[in-house]
């Protein structure tokens, strides 16, 4: 599987960023989502994902109620909205996949996703 994330940028604090998430290749239904991101120097985080069938979604704390992350199978792609930037959002941002039917904070687990994008990179500025 082969992934390619878009929508990154620099924006002011406040602002909204959609990032996408493209797969291609053998692709499969009957995996989840994530998106992760690392800041200069620190090491990669969990940030949010979705499972399979989109039913359900788990956020780390501090992007609960600005990020939301979906999902359309039909078209083999994945979004996170990001709404209410802060300057500590400032990453590159990489969605992965993760095969099984997971749910909930199993999808929080960084070692389980086999599949990597390259990463966009988000700055916000105060």
């Amino acid at each position: 599987v082969q992934l390619v994330e878009s929508g990154g940028g620099l924006v002011q604090a406040g602002a909204s960023l959609r990032l996408s998430c493209v797969a291609s290749g053998r692709t499969s239904p009957s995996h989840a989502v994530g998106w992760f991101r690392q800041a200069p120097g620190k090491e990669r985080e969990f940030v949010a994902a979705i499972s399979w069938n989109g039913g359900s979604t788990y956020y780390r704390d501090s992007v609960k109620g600005r990020f939301t992350i979906s999902r359309d199978n039909a078209k083999n792609t994945a979004s996170l909205q990001m709404d209410d930037l802060k300057p500590e959002d400032t990453a590159v941002y990489y969605c992965a996949t993760q095969y099984g039917r997971t749910s909930g904070q199993v999808m929080a687990v960084m070692k389980s996703y086999d599949s990597w994008g390259q990463g966009t990179q988000v700055t916000v500025s105060s």
